[in-house]
């Protein structure tokens, strides 16, 4: 039976420990949660049965054979690397935070999902050879903007950012992780072209990835319907997390 802990009790922190209890409660359980705002690790942990312990960092990744980082960008660098020291495995979401440590997704015992994009896999193979461009055009509904920018200003669709995957991470660290994923499975962070537009018609996160090298060329576009608890994390995110996660276990 594997031990998970959870750090970050949001959208995906929960979506996460509901799934183990429902669907691998054969292999794993939850028995450890940690967020910064303690009514939140509390709510989740009174959901899980065995109920989970609500506890520090530290003592979670002591107690987890798996610790799963859905805490932010700020924290997730810190959290690999403790997870890494204590020779523990660690699933990370907010790869965003790894820009400035690439060198721990060499780790064997990092994982990463795909996150909400589709092509990863086509990048991670063109990448044995030359590979000339990677660029990600993300079109994002103005709710899931809204913090980021002044999205009662935007009338019409509206080129919110270009330039590097480096420089879209830092100024949008809570909407472009997926820009992050691509750059660390491909040229890296500056390397990496990244736009973002918004609309006020837009529904749907829509993703499209663009590879060009010594293999061909790579396009793929990705419609995700955005999740109903947070407008600014794609349910194809937490189902990628999910997936993973069934690998891994």
């Amino acid at each position: 039976m594997k031990r998970i802990g959870i750090i970050g009790c949001g959208t995906i922190g929960t979506g996460i420990a509901e799934f183990i209890q429902a669907r691998l409660k054969a292999k794993a359980r939850v028995v450890a949660l940690c967020d910064i705002d303690l009514k939140k690790a509390n709510f989740l942990s009174k959901k899980i049965k065995p109920r989970p312990v609500v506890t520090s960092m530290d003592n979670l990744i002591k107690k987890s054979d798996l610790v799963i980082e859905a805490a932010g960008v700020n924290v997730s660098a810190a959290i690999a690397k403790k997870a890494v020291l204590r020779k523990k495995s660690v699933l990370i979401m907010s790869t965003g935070g790894l820009l400035k440590n690439p060198g721990l997704i060499k780790k064997s015992n990092v994982y990463i999902p795909s996150g909400a994009i589709c092509g990863i896999d086509g990048l991670k193979a063109a990448s044995i050879g030359r590979i000339k461009s990677v660029s990600l055009t993300t079109r994002k509904p103005l709710k899931g903007l809204k913090g980021s920018i002044d999205v009662d200003k935007i009338k019409k669709e509206t080129v919110v950012y270009s330039g590097t995957a480096q420089d879209a991470v830092r100024r949008f660290p809570k909407n472009i992780n997926v820009a992050a994923t691509l750059s660390l499975s491909g040229l890296g962070p500056k390397k990496t072209r990244v736009r973002i537009i918004t609309s006020p018609k837009y529904t749907r996160n829509t993703h499209e990835v663009e590879i060009e090298g010594e293999f061909g060329r790579i396009f793929t576009r990705t419609e995700n319907l955005p999740s109903k608890s947070n407008p600014k994390t794609s349910q194809l995110a937490i189902f990628s997390a999910l997936a993973k996660l069934k690998e891994v276990i």
